[in-house]
């Protein structure tokens, strides 16, 4: 597998299963990660925002890339997160994930800490300098606070080899043309929002870190290949009626909304870790009467 091949197609944001009484449900995730690579996915993100990265402890993390690793058997590769409070932890994790067997890694700012350039590239810096693996840089302002601009990128891109590509969630797909007007085809570049997944793909993103593929992997692999292939026209069809799904991605609930469209079609539970709880009321019946018309809707592939 050519490393910039694990840049490519749809790759899942995976979700963490838990048991009931909060602790990681690793039978679950082994399955359903071979579920989606099954189903046309090209590899697998834990420990992001969606997989609840920030209420794991550092062992929870290591145990999740084992059950992981040894779940794909090389199959597709595992690309996790990496985020800690302190800048050590993150490295520390980096390097374990190396030694574990992950295929890339996913490097975001720090947890809460959010200040200027210097610190926040110092930060991303050690992650990166600290492995050998390819990273991606994940830039996420409205979730961490932190902005990389395009010419941050392009600065890091010009200090580490091993940075090879750029997850885009900031809503403004005109960083996709800024990034290629500075760093012409030296970065992959992967959309990190689903409900701009064919916008994205049309200002040239070869990825898509997705979310709502944790319920509708065939689709959301399928939605891709027609962005990509026939542009907005051919995706058209299929994007409006994934849409109203697509954006339970964007909103501050959004694991807790993904994990009821998971256990609504069958695909996991909605167990999630405190603080965070099970949407309730009429939050709830919103989020259900769009899966219900989405099912009801379901295009044959």
């Amino acid at each position: 597998m050519s490393t910039a091949s694990i840049w490519r197609g749809v790759i899942p944001a995976i979700t963490t299963p838990f048991h009931a009484d909060g602790s990681i449900d690793h039978d679950f995730l082994a399955r359903h990660a071979q579920q989606l690579i099954d189903a046309g996915c090209t590899g697998i993100v834990p420990l992001g925002s969606l997989g609840e990265a920030a209420t794991l402890s550092f062992e929870d993390k290591l145990a999740i890339l084992r059950t992981l690793t040894q779940a794909l058997k090389g199959r597709a590769p595992v690309i996790p997160g990496i985020a800690a409070l302190s800048t050590d932890e993150a490295v520390r994790l980096a390097q374990e994930a190396e030694k574990i067997g992950c295929a890339g890694l996913m490097v975001l700012p720090p947890y809460v800490y959010s200040t200027d350039w210097r610190e926040m590239k110092a930060h991303v810096a050690a992650v990166i300098g600290a492995t050998s693996l390819p990273c991606m840089i994940y830039n996420n302002p409205v979730a961490y606070k932190t902005d990389f601009s395009p010419e941050q990128i392009a600065e890091l891109a010009g200090e580490f080899a091993n940075v090879q590509a750029v997850k885009e969630s900031s809503a403004d797909v005109r960083r996709f043309a800024a990034l290629r007007a500075l760093l012409g085809e030296r970065l992959e570049l992967l959309v990190g929002m689903d409900d701009a997944i064919v916008e994205g793909v049309a200002m040239g993103a070869t990825g898509w870190i997705a979310g709502l593929v944790n319920a509708y992997p065939k689709e959301s692999v399928r939605l891709f290949e027609l962005a990509r292939d026939g542009g907005a026209p051919a995706a058209a069809a299929l994007y409006a009626w994934f849409l109203p799904l697509l954006r339970l991605d964007t909103v501050p609930k959004f694991v807790q909304l993904i994990k009821l469209v998971q256990a609504q079609v069958g695909m996991g539970a909605e167990h999630v870790r405190a603080p965070r709880l099970a949407v309730t009321g009429a939050e709830r019946e919103a989020a259900l009467a769009v899966i219900e018309r989405a099912q009801a809707q379901r295009p044959e592939l």
